[in-house]
């Protein structure tokens, strides 16, 4: 049978054209499709049963979860961009999208709210799962000596960017929690933090970052990758103020299987392997420079990758 009926078969149902629409825009759970659809989790799950095997998803497992997405490679890929010009045009598919867009905002307000409320805590959380290694110094220890601005994204409550400050001439600090910026600002000096310091804390999220293009020449994102809907993105922002032959280093958990991490610390990925880590590295315009791997606690292992800005 052509490849393209097995496509149009799969097809021939308005809730699979509306699920197909939502993921080319999104990767989302099964629970999640549920939400914005409306539907019952064995229809939804028949449905995307259906697309999978006709080559239009591929999906991820993530620990209990899994992710579907449209597929993005060979002749589904030119599939499905010869339809959007026709989905993209329909009332209620466009609904779909809105709803789509209004549950990752809801998701992304329900993260800023988990760390806000635990902010107070945090430190001692990152000690019961980092053990007894010293993340902020190592990251610190990374920062080229006299490096005229280093960025850490995802700052917390600034243990690295006071690591940073002994090398850098000036640090900036982003994260999406003021709760968690308040509490950073404690560490420094009010001389650090004027117009004209050394120090500049700014709320803001990774998919929008507040710095110009090519503002920095060193930047760490550590143990934020696995809070975030699409790490990609992020990586590709990072790209963007970080200026060519500059460095990012990034910290992250390599895969695993603990589901208590979910719970725990509102993890959306369990980890990255190696091998998925490069491939977003050298989509974003990054090559690594080195790969180390760092036992902690719980059983887990951080990835960490130096990598320099093509």
């Amino acid at each position: 049978m052509p490849q393209a009926l097995h496509y149009f078969k799969a097809l021939s149902d308005e809730t699979r054209l509306r699920l197909l629409h939502i993921l080319l825009h999104y990767e989302l759970s099964v629970n999640e499709l549920v939400a914005i659809l409306r539907m019952g989790q064995s229809r939804i799950s028949r449905h995307l049963k259906i697309l999978s095997e006709a080559g239009l998803l591929t999906f991820r497992r993530d620990g209990l979860w899994v992710f579907y997405m449209a597929a993005d490679s060979g002749h589904s890929k030119d599939f499905l961009t010869a339809l959007v010009p026709f989905m993209d045009t329909d009332d209620t598919m466009r609904a779909d999208l809105d709803e789509a867009a209004r549950l990752i905002d809801e998701r992304t307000q329900k993260t800023r709210q988990f760390f806000n409320a635990i902010a107070e805590d945090w430190d001692e959380l990152n000690r019961k799962v980092l053990g007894d290694f010293d993340l902020a110094a190592f990251v610190g220890s990374m920062v080229p000596q006299g490096c005229p601005l280093a960025v850490d994204l995802g700052c917390g409550t600034g243990t690295v960017l006071e690591r940073m400050l002994t090398r850098a001439h000036g640090v900036i600090g982003v994260d999406g929690s003021p709760r968690m910026l308040e509490l950073c600002k404690r560490r420094f000096a009010p001389e650090q933090l004027k117009a004209e310091g050394r120090v500049s804390l700014r709320i803001g999220e990774l998919d929008h970052l507040p710095l110009r293009d090519g503002e920095a020449g060193f930047a760490s994102i550590n143990l934020v990758l696995h809070h975030l809907s699409s790490p990609q993105v992020a990586l590709q922002e990072i790209a963007r103020i970080v200026h060519k032959g500059g460095h990012m280093l990034l910290a992250d958990f390599d895969k695993h299987t603990d589901e208590d991490m979910r719970v725990d610390y509102g993890d959306r990925w369990l980890g990255f392997d190696e091998d998925h880590v490069r491939t977003m590295l050298a989509e974003a315009g990054f090559a690594p420079v080195s790969v180390h791997r760092q036992p902690v606690a719980r059983g887990l292992s951080l990835l960490i990758v130096l990598a320099q800005k093509q």
